[in-house]
């Protein structure tokens, strides 16, 4: 008797056992990941690289962009400068990462619209990107050494017209988009000056022109306020259709000497092709809410640029037409492929 009832206590302890063990295994069977899980994103630091120097418009208006999507997502968007062959190497290393959304790309027109026509690339531009958003548009300053006698478009023309050749301007490489904006300026003008091309980004340029070794170039107000509002170098005209805010007193290129003339740039971000359409449509909605925060606008509004709202759909369709555009000047201005340096 007393047997008996020991087997059944130890059966219903043996059973009692089994039953918890069954129900955490179902409890942890539940939490595993199924077939269609996606982890949330994202889940790590995100890598934003660039092709230019720090301090380049870029990566000026980047890194405020970066730290908006760290606070808003929960992960840290770090901006890395690889800067080299017109932004080239930057771009390379973007086109060959994991389109799992954790490598993006920022880039300025000119890295989408030009350099694909003037050097042979590794990566195809309209096909290796996934377009996330425009995050700004801009016009560019034409800025002079103080020692130039040129306060405007007009006198500008007038001096390189007495001086067919002589004057220089520097710019951020061959093919950039400050490059071929001048070549433009000057085919439309009827004017000849010698280019000056920098690697690496527009510092140097902008220190040599501060020496006074080049005479002028276009560049972002973002980069060149500091040195006009000290002096070191003369604004002389916009290259938008109208004036900036910040520099009313300087006139545009069409109403100061080359009527007709425009050149407006803009930044955005794009990440692999092939990344996931959840997390392109994550990071645009991220970045619209940024750029609408009354912060980035006045960051934005003090720099000379315009805040843009665009879907991956609209940015895309940006780029295609700017790359048409630069195919078609290019052609226009005689420039050829440029052999690639990876300096």
């Amino acid at each position: 008797m007393h047997s008996l009832t020991l087997s059944a206590s130890v059966s219903r302890g043996t059973i009692w056992r089994l039953t918890m063990l069954l129900l955490v295994s179902a409890a942890g069977i539940l939490q595993q990941p199924g077939p269609g899980y996606a982890q949330a994103y994202p889940a790590k630091t995100v890598r934003v690289v660039h092709g230019y120097a720090v301090g380049s418009a870029i990566d000026v208006f980047s890194r405020p962009l970066a730290q908006k999507l760290s606070e808003a997502l929960g992960q840290q968007f770090v901006v890395d400068a690889r800067p080299g062959a017109t932004g080239t190497i930057g771009s390379e290393i973007v086109a060959r990462s994991a389109p799992d959304g954790y490598t993006l790309l920022a880039a300025p027109s000119s890295a989408l619209g030009s350099t694909p026509h003037l050097q042979k690339l590794s990566y195809d531009t309209l096909r290796d990107f996934a377009p996330i958003a425009q995050i700004n548009e801009f016009y560019s300053v034409f800025v002079v050494h103080p020692a130039v006698p040129a306060r405007n478009a007009a006198e500008l023309i007038a001096l390189a017209k007495s001086k067919p050749g002589y004057l220089t301007f520097g710019s951020t490489g061959v093919g950039s988009g400050f490059h071929l904006n001048v070549e433009n300026f000057a085919m439309q003008a009827g004017i000849r000056m010698l280019h000056v091309p920098y690697r690496g980004g527009g510092s140097a340029a902008i220190a040599d022109l501060i020496a006074g070794r080049v005479d002028m170039m276009q560049d972002n107000l973002a980069v060149v306020k500091p040195q006009i509002d000290a002096g070191r170098l003369r604004a002389i005209a916009v290259t938008g259709p109208r004036r900036l805010a910040v520099l009313p007193d300087v006139p545009t290129i069409s109403e100061s000497g080359l009527p007709g003339y425009e050149s407006v740039g803009w930044h955005s971000w794009l990440a692999p092709a092939g990344t996931p359409r959840e997390i392109v449509t994550q990071l645009n909605a991220a970045i619209r809410k940024a750029l609408a925060s009354a912060e980035i606008k006045a960051l934005w509004n003090s720099q000379g640029v315009e805040v843009v709202d665009t879907t991956p759909e609209q940015f895309a369709a940006r780029i295609r037409r700017d790359y048409d555009k630069y195919g078609k000047l290019i052609k226009n201005l005689g420039l050829g492929m440029q052999p690639r340096s990876v300096r």
